[in-house]
């Protein structure tokens, strides 16, 4: 009976999880980035600047700052937008290549399975016919209906960020409010109390501190990346190198991402396989240098936690929320380790997910 119900309370929870994604990531990236922007007001605090107003104010300069960005390869997103029909008809004429060959191994493996089919209805094998590719109208992609998915896809992401922006702006003036809340409500006792406040320290600084080293390795990897792409010879060097940045925000999926990212638009600009190769070797080199070196290191001094925790949270929160689980997965196991490190009976969770 205990297992039935726990099955059932596990699967009830995990379907939760699913259900309410749309409220849960939000709220998830509105807290990290609570967490990250906290030391700042702290500083601006210690400056005599009150809350209310370092709250603005750092709202402000990180909106400005993303304004500015957006302004400065707004060229070149709106170059790579523009190009998108020719990569498409590119990207059906190498299909079309690939597919339409005389002895292809999709002909061959037709002509077998007809063969078998036949052979198995009792009549005679009829003679290998050619193979008929069907293209898409006008011997193309529509590329519209690629635009129009990824529009629905920028407004939900907007409205998102929209929301996470004021969550964040009352989370940061707030201050530890909730922190207090929290103390208050694990008890009279003491102990119970101290042990509350130290589980909340400790999220506070490993969040902080996983946060920091995603700004530090992501900064170095789009600018690494900006510099390679610009040497050689990639039109719109900065805009993928902002995209290159952002896939990295998702440990160990991200970096194989940004290698097919840029292999294919340096095939689509230059229909060259030597290009590709140096393009991907440099993309390669500098994801596995930032990636795999630095961050894996940082990672490790700041959570504290096996690679082999880590990369199954990933294919967990990645199968429950997709892109955002993958971005979020980390954070949300270091939290829950830092709990079960403290909580009586939660240990075997800790020692899984330790060194």
């Amino acid at each position: 009976m205990r297992l039935a119900q726990t099955i059932l309370a596990t699967v009830a929870f995990l379907y939760a999880l699913q259900w309410g994604q749309g409220f849960l990531v939000p709220l998830l990236l509105g807290i990290l980035l609570a967490y990250t922007l906290n030391p700042v007001i702290g500083w601006l605090e210690r400056l005599r600047i009150r809350r209310a107003l370092g709250t603005a104010l750092v709202t402000c300069a990180i909106l400005v700052g993303m304004v500015v960005t957006v302004e400065k390869v707004h060229d070149e997103f709106s170059n790579i937008i523009d190009e998108l029909p020719d990569a498409g008809r590119k990207l059906s004429r190498l299909v079309a290549d690939t597919t339409s060959g005389k002895d292809s191994t999709l002909k061959r493996i037709q002509d077998v399975a007809t063969q078998i089919e036949q052979a198995t209805a009792g009549k005679p094998a009829p003679l290998p016919r050619k193979t008929t590719v069907i293209t898409q109208e006008g011997g193309h992609i529509k590329v519209i209906d690629w635009v129009w998915a990824g529009s629905r896809g920028l407004l939900s992401f907007l409205s998102q960020a929209t929301m996470v922006v004021f969550l964040v702006f009352f989370l940061l003036l707030s201050g530890d409010t909730f922190k207090r809340k929290l103390v208050k409500l694990a008890g009279p006792s003491l102990s119970r109390k101290k042990v509350t406040l130290q589980i909340l320290d400790e999220i506070n600084s490993s969040i902080q501190g996983y946060m920091f080293m995603l700004l530090v390795t992501n900064v170095l990897l789009a600018l690494l990346m900006w510099l390679a792409l610009n040497f050689i010879g990639l039109e719109n060097a900065g805009a993928w190198a902002i995209v290159a940045g952002l896939l990295h925000l998702m440990p160990y999926f991200g970096p194989l991402l940004i290698v097919c990212a840029l292999s294919i638009a340096t095939y689509l600009q230059t229909e060259s396989l030597q290009a590709v190769a140096l393009v991907a070797l440099a993309a390669s080199a500098i994801a596995t240098l930032v990636g795999t070196v630095i961050a894996t290191w940082m990672t490790g001094r700041i959570a504290r936690m096996n690679a082999a925790a880590v990369f199954v949270s990933l294919l967990f929160w990645g199968w429950l929320w997709g892109v955002w689980g993958l971005l979020l997965g980390v954070p949300v196991v270091v939290i829950v380790k830092v709990v079960a490190e403290k909580v009586e009976g939660m240990e075997v969770v800790a020692e899984l997910l330790g060194e």
